[in-house]
């Protein structure tokens, strides 16, 4: 049963990495959410290989960052040419492969989500070029803008106020959904709230 609200159509904006499963997670609630609340969610692309730029990582975690800007920048590309209603469609081929489908042949992952949506194959090919950097750093910068530099993916804002997070798992379903998204609505709408923190004791559960 749809559970409906008096309250005002709010806007969500949602900016993502496709390789981030904790961004997955979140994206699973707010899909969750919009199916049974009237808001509108509007999809944006960020980069944890451009938040990641000259810091000292982790050797296997500089590998994950290397491969990370493929994906990424085959979506701009695609919203460049076929506009933003691509973004999400595309988010969702690929990430349904990388995420609960564990795969990690990102290569092979972004030629199917292509096929998939019905998309140029060509596009591909864009992400081994900076073609397109300009146009991610830009909806990257968007999102930074809103929460500062010390965060990661994903970050979702409520009518222009945004956090980095929630962070759940596994993604919240039906009424709890609902509730979650009820209290991130009115934290934004606190002037001087910025953040809650717990250690996380559990991964991403698909």
């Amino acid at each position: 049963m749809t559970t409906t609200s008096t309250a005002p159509r709010p806007t969500v904006d949602f900016w993502f990495d496709p390789a981030c499963p904790w961004a997955w997670m979140t994206s699973r609630w707010i899909d969750e959410v919009a199916e049974r609340r009237d808001v509108e969610v509007r999809w944006h692309v960020m980069s944890l290989s451009v938040l990641n730029e000259g810091r000292d990582l982790p050797e296997s975690y500089r590998r994950l960052m290397d491969e990370s800007w493929a994906p990424v920048r085959v979506i701009v590309a695609a919203a460049r040419d076929h506009g933003d209603k691509v973004i999400k469609p595309l988010y969702d081929a690929m990430g349904t492969r990388r995420h609960p489908g564990r795969r990690s042949d990102t290569a092979a992952i972004v030629a199917e989500a292509l096929e998939e949506v019905g998309l140029p194959a060509d596009l591909a090919t864009v992400g081994e070029t900076d073609e397109v950097d300009g146009l991610l750093r830009a909806s990257h910068a968007e999102a930074i803008a809103l929460v500062g530099d010390d965060v990661g993916t994903p970050v979702v804002a409520v009518d222009g106020v945004g956090y980095f997070g929630p962070v759940v798992t596994p993604a919240p379903t039906g009424q709890a959904a609902l509730d979650l998204f009820d209290g991130l609505v009115l934290m934004t709408r606190v002037p001087g709230f910025y953040e809650l923190k717990r250690s996380r004791t559990a991964g991403p559960s698909f």
